[in-house]
């Protein structure tokens, strides 16, 4: 048994080791161009200069308040656009009349990017942030929607028919057969739908520069050109949205515990 773990663990220790190679080469390389001097030295911040832009971002910047402020308008966008979505995803599977009366029109919104909406909702709803939270919650809208409705509608006819066979009502239809059959494809929905709303969280940000969040300091640091902070602000938002994906994975590995673990 002590054996095993030992070995498990090494396989781990081995697998992170790997996985740092690349991550150390870039940043090899990004030194090197940093140190070589001319136009070069513009364009790339040394690395100790990155790091004293992190101390001096957290010490006595903002960027604890605005890692806070990007994560809360990505979850509050996934929870209104993913509730949405897997809602209407559901009912327009399970209601083919609601499918054929609204998919030419939601196919056709999700043509546009969400970056071309803002001008309208800058109309409608001013540039504030409220405009954010509607571009953020469209950005995981859909994601949810398209994988709600296919796992719905993809559920084995055989399945539904062993309900009929028990006289399952509706409502036991659709729990006990329906949405366990169709929660591979809801949570894959939901998966996408973070990664998105993360980045439409942080070009809204970038764009709008309204509130705080990462994006804005991006922004601010761009008209300053303090390429250090820049790239703080874009290795802070690389790690958070890494860890975010890989505790919402960890999530879905547990809920579907029958299934394959995911890499």
């Amino acid at each position: 048994m002590e054996g095993g773990m030992t070995a498990l663990l090494s396989r781990g220790w081995a697998r992170a080791g790997i996985g740092l190679i690349a991550p150390g080469l870039f940043l090899l390389w990004w030194q090197v161009q940093a140190q070589s001097g001319g136009a070069h030295a513009l364009a790339f911040a040394p690395l100790q200069s990155v790091g004293a832009a992190f101390v001096e971002l957290a010490v006595h910047g903002s960027l604890f308040s605005d890692m806070a402020s990007t994560l809360s308008r990505s979850l509050s966008g996934l929870a209104i656009g993913g509730t949405l979505g897997i809602a209407l995803g559901v009912a327009m599977a399970i209601w083919r009349p609601l499918d054929r009366l609204l998919h030419p029109l939601l196919q056709a919104i999700r043509q546009v990017p969400l970056m071309g909406w803002l001008p309208l909702l800058g109309l409608w709803v001013g540039t504030g942030q409220g405009t954010e939270l509607i571009v953020v919650s469209l950005s995981a809208f859909f994601p949810t929607l398209l994988n709600s409705f296919e796992g719905v509608a993809g559920v084995e006819g055989r399945f539904v028919e062993v309900g009929q066979i028990y006289g399952f009502t509706p409502l036991q239809r659709f729990r006990l057969i329906l949405l366990p059959a169709a929660m591979p494809l809801i949570l894959t929905g939901l998966t996408q739908g973070l990664a998105f709303a993360w980045i439409a969280s942080i070009a809204s940000e970038i764009l709008l520069g309204v509130g705080g969040g990462l994006g804005v300091t991006m922004q601010l640091a761009q008209m300053q050109q303090r390429i250090d902070i820049i790239l703080v602000a874009i290795l802070v938002t690389a790690a958070l949205g890494f860890t975010i994906n890989r505790l919402f994975l960890r999530l879905r590995q547990h809920l579907l515990r029958w299934q394959a673990p995911l890499r």
